[in-house]
């Protein structure tokens, strides 16, 4: 049976797709900081990018990149239109943008309606699913969107699925057979190395066994691109076998890749007989969703309500300058920890804390 996990915390719900024990897709939705999919704007022409087949835009708060395909095409600097958002900012790169079915309009630049979290997103997705929630609010608020589908739960998330989100942070994965592989996402492209796969034997044998090996890998692989939501191009380089052989695994890759509901192609193996996969991007990667001082703070306010809960009389969180502008600019997540807490938290900033360790103590 497939069910949708929502974990709650201030600020944020953590989404887990289980079928069964396992796991399927995750995603965050963090209402004070939305990824923007599905946003409809009113925006401004910022400027003409020809070489890029497009024309950038200004948006409330920043700005896109509409094609010339989805409506771009024609238009002049300073024209008004209605835009929709259509793959999240990431990569250090602006949302990308749809005009289609769109008029021209009058100005300001404004956010005209937001489009669904990535919740609402998963649920379309799966919408035979129960969503389990483990916070009153937020399950209150979407018994209205959901219906009997929105359930209370207890506790969302175990530790063993706990465990498997958090191994998700990081690049390195075990695969069947005692293989590794590291996933080092880049600014162009993520790339995958598989280790390990060294057999021993004849040479006949060894080849065999590598050829195993890396088919046995597989469907890992493309199950944790999959969670990750990596996007763009993907490289990987499957270990032991020559290069010119590597192109043997094509057809058992590409049949897991079907599976993966976010359209990933194999494009082909290159002259280094690395596996090119191309994957769709729409919502950011999970990496990026871990990462950066909003992501530190969120996660420092929910170690903050489990202190809480343990009748702590008043707490202070002690963070980098960037982690407490971060969670002050969330208006959100700060409500939804003082409903929690039985005293409001005080933000401190020490600059000499990196951005990814705060810390949190009672107040005398």
């Amino acid at each position: 049976m497939t069910r949708i996990l929502a974990s709650c915390g201030p600020g944020e719900i953590r989404v887990a797709v289980m079928q069964g024990d396992a796991l399927l897709d995750v995603a965050i939705d963090r209402p004070g900081a939305p990824d923007g999919i599905g946003d409809l704007h009113v925006g401004r022409v910022s400027g003409l990018a020809p070489a890029m087949a497009g024309v950038f835009v200004a948006l409330a708060g920043s700005e896109g990149f509409l094609p010339d395909s989805e409506g771009g095409a024609g238009l002049a600097e300073g024209a008004m239109l209605t835009v929709r958002v259509t793959r999240a900012a990431q990569g250090g790169k602006g949302p990308r943008l749809t005009a289609r079915g769109a008029a021209a309009c009058e100005g300001p630049v404004r956010l005209l309606r937001r489009g669904p979290g990535a919740l609402l997103r998963l649920a379309a997705a799966y919408p035979d699913a129960p969503v389990l929630f483990d916070d009153d609010v937020a399950f209150a608020q979407h018994r209205a969107l959901l219906g009997e589908r929105a359930q209370r739960t207890a506790r969302a998330f175990d530790d063993t699925l706990e465990a498997e989100i958090e191994a998700l942070a990081g690049p390195a994965v075990a695969l069947p057979g005692g293989m590794r592989a590291s996933i080092v996402p880049t600014p162009a492209l993520t790339a995958i190395d598989v280790d390990g796969a060294a057999a021993t034997g004849a040479r006949g044998e060894k080849s065999a066994a590598q050829r195993a090996a890396n088919e046995a890998a597989i469907p890992a692989l493309v199950r944790q691109i999959r969670l990750r939501n990596l996007g763009g191009a993907i490289l990987i380089d499957f270990a032991g076998m020559p290069a010119r052989r590597r192109a043997t695994l094509g057809p058992l890759l590409e049949q897991h890749l079907r599976t993966d509901p976010g359209r990933p192609r194999l494009i082909g193996f290159t002259g280094l007989g690395l596996a090119e996969i191309l994957r769709p991007r729409a919502g950011p990667p999970l990496h990026e969703s871990l990462a950066g001082p909003h992501a530190a703070g969120l996660a420092a306010l929910r170690q903050a309500v489990l202190r809480g809960a343990r009748g702590a009389p008043r707490l202070s969180l002690r963070a980098c300058p960037a982690v407490v502008s971060a969670l002050r600019a969330d208006e959100t997540a700060l409500a939804d920890l003082a409903r929690r807490l039985t005293h409001p938290i005080v933000l401190l900033s020490d600059p000499s804390l990196p951005t990814a360790r705060w810390i949190i103590e009672e107040l005398q």
